[in-house]
């Protein structure tokens, strides 16, 4: 029976390279360790409280647990590195906020609301990044292929769900108190607003042009 199983759940997730969720933590214990979901989920939620005054937290995305730097801190880490966070073009941002503003969608609609088509590279990138994958074919004419984000696409941006997107009326509002603390270094929250704001953008100009007709 274990008595302190705190420390070695931080241990678990320091070692690992990627969230772990309850069961994958589960799976570490034997039947006379005597810890289940209910235990683990008890102990994760003393450790994140342990960590109020520190550089750093426990948090819970899509994929499961991770640590990572306070959001406030991020500035200062960020000099560690010499690289600047790589840039994606507004083309590529579009693409992707229609598909996770309007999933399960296909490559012609996203193209019918971008009005241009949908460059192959793009729907490559996104597929390599992980962030959108195939879930199947529309029962149209045709059988076009289905897109739908990941939850790779959850955890780059800090999210533990769909419902976690920003509603398109209150990024005005939007800044970093609002915002789930990121990574560290990576601009998760920059480009979450700029995908909605992009999307956003694109149903302003439909309304706009559906007033004019």
């Amino acid at each position: 029976m274990i008595s302190n199983l705190a420390p070695i759940l931080e241990a678990l997730l320091l070692a690992a390279d990627k969230p772990l969720n309850v069961e994958q933590l589960s799976k570490v214990f034997d039947e006379h360790d005597g810890v289940g979901s209910k235990q683990i989920r008890a102990a994760l939620k003393t450790l994140q409280s342990s960590y109020a005054e520190r550089g750093f937290e426990l948090v819970e995305v899509a994929s499961g647990y991770r640590f990572q730097v306070r959001q406030e801190h991020a500035k200062w880490v960020a000099k560690l590195w010499q690289e600047k966070p790589q840039r994606y073009s507004r083309a590529l941002l579009e693409t992707l906020s229609i598909i996770a503003y309007q999933q399960p969608i296909t490559r012609g609609e996203i193209e019918a609301i971008r009005g241009v088509a949908v460059s192959s590279n793009i729907v490559r990138t996104l597929l390599e990044r992980g962030w959108i994958r195939s879930i199947g074919h529309k029962e149209v004419p045709g059988r076009p292929e289905l897109f739908a984000t990941t939850k790779a696409f959850l955890d780059h941006f800090n999210l533990q769900q769909l419902s976690d997107l920003p509603e398109l009326d209150e990024l005005e509002s939007w800044d970093e108190k609002t915002m789930a603390p990121a990574r560290g270094v990576q601009p998760e929250q920059q480009e979450l607003e700029a995908m909605a704001q992009e999307f956003q953008a694109m149903q302003d100009e439909t309304t706009d042009e559906e007033t004019v007709h």
